[in-house]
């Protein structure tokens, strides 16, 4: 059990014949109790500046644990978004990969259907040259034969009968 001043206070002493004089007991017994009382106030401030710190320190290494969580969860976030992150991008890719072969193929098949009619077109052209040429060839023929004699005099023969 701790001494406390009151106790110190409190304190009676038996007499004797040849004891210590009461008066000096006494004063140097206040003394100690003064001091005693000082030392236990300071004693409490200082249990009351450890408990405030003690405080201080759970509420710090409580941040400290939430800090941790909190790192803990964006690290896994962050993880998350780069897996995320990756995934989407390949999707992209997939995708643009994609549209990229749907387009060249129809560029392709474009760039036939037009070959196909440029061939088709040189070779009505060419059709049409011979048929050209051949009827020009036939006139000339015609011309040649002197089939354009009888025209003329059709053509005169036509004209003196509409002035009449």
């Amino acid at each position: 059990m701790s001494l406390t001043p009151l106790d110190i206070h409190n304190k009676e002493f038996s007499r004797s014949f040849r004891g210590y004089d009461e008066d000096d007991v006494n004063e140097f017994l206040d003394q100690i109790i003064k001091e005693f009382d000082l030392l236990l106030k300071e004693k409490r401030e200082l249990e009351e500046r450890i408990a405030e710190r003690d405080k201080k320190i759970a509420s710090f290494e409580n941040i400290e644990d939430t800090l941790k969580k909190a790192m803990f969860v964006a690290q896994g976030t962050a993880d998350e978004m780069k897996s995320n992150a990756r995934k989407e991008a390949e999707l992209i890719i997939k995708e643009a990969e994609k549209n990229a072969d749907r387009l060249i193929n129809e560029a392709l098949a474009k760039s036939r259907k037009y070959v196909r009619e440029v061939e088709e077109l040189k070779k009505r052209a060419a059709v049409y040259r011979t048929r050209f040429r051949s009827m020009l060839e036939a006139q000339l023929e015609m011309l040649d034969n002197g089939d354009w004699e009888n025209f003329e005099r059709l053509e005169e023969g036509f004209a003196t009968s509409v002035e009449d």
